[in-house]
């Protein structure tokens, strides 16, 4: 059976001089994110993008699937910390989301430096967001292994 998670966008006005209000989330754990073209293509001043969501989205997945990863290999980490950049810009005239680039830091006892970028690289090809976005995003990770 499918797993589904549901959010609500109302927008109002135009696309630049309108705004929009994400609510009504499958899990009620946030409400009332608000959103303008602005946000998306200048400075956020406080209100949401498609595109930060996406970045939460992308940086929450890979550390779930990294964290999964990590443990069937053996070597269970004591903390990631990992970041999401998102970039979009104008191809052929429409913007686009064109790049994921994923940070990752962690603790895990055990284990080496190559070993830790090779699970960083197999979890971000694997995690269920960036198999949503392949082939169409440039997915990158870029791995730390602290002591």
């Amino acid at each position: 059976m499918a797993t589904v998670r549901r959010a609500a966008v109302k927008w109002t006005g135009n696309l630049v001089s309108g705004s929009g209000l994400l609510s009504d989330v499958t899990s009620g754990a946030f409400s009332a994110l608000p959103m303008t073209w602005a946000s998306r293509t200048e400075a956020a001043d406080g209100r949401t993008s498609p595109e930060e969501l996406l970045a939460a989205a992308h940086a929450s997945c890979f550390s779930m699937a990294f964290s999964s990863d990590l443990t069937k290999a053996g070597s269970p980490p004591e903390s990631l910390e990992v970041t999401a950049e998102v970039s979009a810009e104008r191809v052929d005239g429409k913007w686009t989301v064109v790049s994921s680039k994923l940070t990752v830091r962690g603790r895990v006892p055990g284990l080496d430096e190559d070993r830790f970028r090779a699970l960083a690289d197999g979890a971000k090809n694997g995690c269920p967001i960036s198999r949503a976005i392949q082939g169409n995003v440039a997915l990158s990770v870029e791995a730390t292994l602290e002591r």
